[in-house]
């Protein structure tokens, strides 16, 4: 992974902004950056912040946290983009002992200082309790293919140093909030702190040490990946031709097989359809071939962020029926 942060560029994206203050303009620099990488996060994942202060209606300074809004892409954010909380109040959740998902979302309502601003994102009180001008959170590939191992956390700390703390999966909210906080209070040295089964967050006084902290921790997570997988074959190498040609030829049949078993009345009474996006690359074609194809269709997504996309498990069909109408009855009975 490329550290591709260019100082220029970040300098004219605050002349581009000049209407709002620096420390938002630069975390929306790093925030696209972050975006632009598949590899960290999807369409709408993960979020961003910033902490700063500014002068409210009657002129008193105002401890802001600006954090991305909920569902917001984070390669094409806009200032717009940010919901804007008033962080003073947001701190002293810290001191609720529960804090149910509805009143959580109220309260991130009520402390909006912008009313029409996105809903915020639902780990804003993580972002909120941590002290950190700026935050970063991510679900990099390379971390999860660590966090969901049996030995996750032994394996993140051995990959990613001393300077990363590791937490159990939390759900997001106050707990993870609470946890996240007591782990930085145990140790104000970390630069990141990686969520079992979720992500990573980093952190910095700056936009760029944050965004580049997510950069170097990625990078070792995935020479680590690289460095224990080097010489094993995790899938046995598909050796017959003819299967791989059979399974090129089915793609055009069972693609339009799919879009008809997915299809479902819209609201206004018309046929919704899904559009079919082919992979048959090699590897792809060679997984699917395999003897592990059920296990990994049934192993579910690597983090619930996925899930909101995709959905968590793939559906496995065996084999095509040459006959238009047992694929059909297959592929209905596997989707529904």
């Amino acid at each position: 992974m490329i550290n591709i942060f260019k100082e220029t560029a970040a300098k004219e994206l605050v002349e581009h902004y000049s209407d709002i203050p620096e420390e938002l303009a630069l975390r929306i620099y790093t925030s696209r950056l972050i975006g632009k990488n598949p590899e960290l996060v999807l369409h709408g994942g993960g979020n961003t912040s910033v902490k700063l202060s500014q002068k409210n209606i009657v002129k008193e300074n105002h401890q802001i946290l600006y954090i991305k809004g909920s569902g917001v892409d984070l390669a094409s954010i806009e200032p717009k983009g940010f919901s804007g909380l008033d962080l003073v109040f947001l701190r002293k959740l810290r001191n609720l002992n529960s804090l149910s998902d509805e009143e959580m979302e109220n309260q991130l309502e009520i402390l909006k200082v912008v009313s029409p601003s996105p809903n915020p994102s639902v780990e804003a009180l993580l972002h909120a309790f941590l002290p950190h001008k700026y935050i970063d959170h991510t679900h990099p590939d390379s971390i999860l293919i660590l966090t969901n191992q049996k030995q996750g956390i032994s394996l993140v700390k051995k990959a990613l140093g001393s300077k990363v703390a590791v937490v159990p999966y939390t759900m997001s909210g106050l707990p993870l909030a609470k946890e996240v906080l007591a782990q930085y209070e145990k140790d104000g040295g970390i630069e990141a702190i990686v969520i079992i089964n979720h992500g990573i967050f980093t952190f910095g006084e700056d936009a760029r040490t944050s965004y580049e902290r997510m950069i170097e921790y990625v990078n070792k997570a995935e020479l680590f990946v690289k460095k224990e997988l080097q010489g094993k074959t995790l899938i046995p190498p598909i050796s017959d031709k003819a299967s791989l040609q059979i399974a090129e030829n089915a793609i055009a049949r069972v693609a339009q097989t799919l879009r008809g078993a997915c299809a479902h009345p819209a609201p206004d009474g018309s046929l919704r359809r899904f559009y079919t996006e082919i992979r048959n690359d090699p590897e792809l074609l060679a997984t699917s071939l395999s003897r592990e194809a059920k296990a990994i269709c049934d192993s579910g997504v690597l983090t619930p962020d996925h899930a909101i996309r995709t959905k968590n498990q793939m559906v496995y069909i065996d084999s095509v029926s040459d006959k238009d109408k047992d694929l059909k009855n297959i592929v209905e009975q596997r989707v529904k």
